[in-house]
């Protein structure tokens, strides 16, 4: 049997083995990562695994993922 992964699933998948969060979820555009106590720090470290393994990824961070210390991981098409 074989298992095809889509690009979008390997650059997600590649990141949480990398950043390797205690809580995430999935997104239909990509990972919310939630529960992190020094969010600056680890949204730097995020965006350095990124621009490193050159994932098709972007950080995402808005006011409301404050409340859960979290920020979100999207995939971003290219053509």
């Amino acid at each position: 049997m074989e298992i095809n992964v889509t690009p979008k699933i390997a650059h997600l998948q590649k990141f949480l083995n990398e950043f390797g969060p205690a809580k995430f979820k999935w997104l239909s555009s990509g990972l919310e990562i939630r529960g992190i106590v020094d969010l600056p720090r680890a949204m730097l470290e995020a965006k350095s695994l990124i621009d490193r393994f050159q994932l098709n990824l972007t950080i995402t961070h808005t006011a409301d993922m404050l409340s859960y210390r979290g920020f979100e991981v999207n995939y971003v098409e290219t053509k």
